[in-house]
């Protein structure tokens, strides 16, 4: 029977955004590799004429940054969703969540729907600060933290939590992918580190630290250094579905996920679940944890959107990407089976592109 109506599915149209973004290959292959065995051309956008997403998804849009031009965003996408007669809208990109979810209805015009939770939520789960407040309010484990805005503020908090001897964190609340992070160790060798090490890593000493910054600034969150292993949890939540799987981070380059293996852990599960109902998210969304030195989980951040290796979910037969597409259409989710022994390799692949042809490696 389920064969018989997963044939008769109608084909969809999704506009992926972040056509550059890493996790763009893995985004549709979840798409076109769904377990209903439907159709699903995909329309892929990005600020970038040129990435990756251009060559592997069916149809692509070169488009103004959300960030940059509001206006001229919103005017481009509903022209596309118009014209490409586009069912969902995937976004990737966090700098496009909260201007999407204002304009969520005016997408309706289009019957265009869009994978995207409340503005208010998007919100509290993308500043890192708030975030620590609600785990804190929910007994969820969670860094010692601070908050400060001007040097002198900063040095005080950073001594007061055992600096030098304690590795101290400073983070902006509402960064993402890396960027505005530091590590302050006093403890590194930075000389190895420079004639041993690529210029990736995030330690630094106070004093440098501290020349980046003008004697006032916008608030700085102060943060327990983790040095524990971490954990992704790939979270798909909607009325009547819940479904997280926390994975095991074994080897990350750039904030990049290359090495994965699933962890079937009831104690992170519970943490996603309050996490998730607390702050009213739906379709697919993450959460990240890192252990401390006595082997506890503490929260680290939600990414309200896709996660990078959310394709991870695909290769564990459960598909969260798509499974949001299906209840974003007002689908019925089926019972998915998970094989938790599953793992994750990332690799290096490239696109070779002439006059001739396009070749895929």
């Amino acid at each position: 029977m389920d064969r018989i109506i997963n044939s008769i599915l109608r084909e969809i149209t999704v506009l992926v955004t972040g056509g550059g973004s890493p996790g763009i290959i893995g985004t549709i292959h979840s798409l076109k590799n769904n377990y209903d065995n439907r159709k699903v051309k995909i329309i892929c956008t990005d600020a970038k004429s040129e990435c990756a997403g251009k060559f592997i998804a069916d149809k692509f849009y070169q488009i103004p940054r959300a960030d940059h031009n509001k206006m001229e965003y919103l005017k481009v996408m509903y022209d596309i969703c118009k014209f490409e007669k586009v069912d969902v809208v995937l976004p990737q990109n966090t700098s496009e969540l909260i201007l999407l979810s204002n304009n969520e209805e005016n997408f309706l015009r289009f019957n265009t729907k869009i994978i995207i939770t409340g503005q208010k939520t998007i919100s509290l789960a993308n500043n890192k600060y708030e975030l620590l407040k609600v785990c804190k309010k929910n007994n969820i484990p969670y860094p010692d933290y601070n908050i400060a805005s001007n040097k002198k503020k900063l040095v005080e908090l950073i001594k007061k939590m055992g600096w030098p001897k304690k590795t101290i964190v400073v983070k902006v609340p509402d960064s993402n992918g890396s960027r505005g992070i530091r590590i302050i160790d006093e403890g590194k060798d930075y000389k190895k580190m420079f004639y041993n090490e690529k210029p990736t890593n995030l330690f630094m000493k106070l004093n440098n630290f501290l020349d980046l910054l003008d004697n006032e600034f916008p608030p700085l969150l102060i943060m327990e250094y983790l040095p524990g292993d971490e954990v992704s949890i790939d979270v798909f939540r909607d009325k009547k579905n819940f479904i997280s799987i926390p994975r095991k981070r074994n080897q990350i380059r750039s904030g990049i996920s290359f090495e994965n293996s699933a962890v079937n852990d009831e104690e992170l599960i519970r943490y996603s679940k309050v996490l998730s109902d607390e702050l009213n998210l739906k379709y697919c969304f993450g959460f990240q944890f890192k252990y401390d030195s006595s082997n506890i989980p503490k929260i680290l951040e939600c990414n309200p959107r896709v996660q990078g290796t959310m394709v991870f979910s695909t290769f564990m037969g459960v598909n969260l990407i798509y499974s949001s597409i299906k209840s974003c259409l007002g689908e019925k989710i089926p019972e998915l089976k998970y094989e938790w022994d599953t793992k994750l390799l990332r690799y290096w692949g490239a696109i070779g592109i002439n006059s001739n042809s396009i070749t895929k490696v």
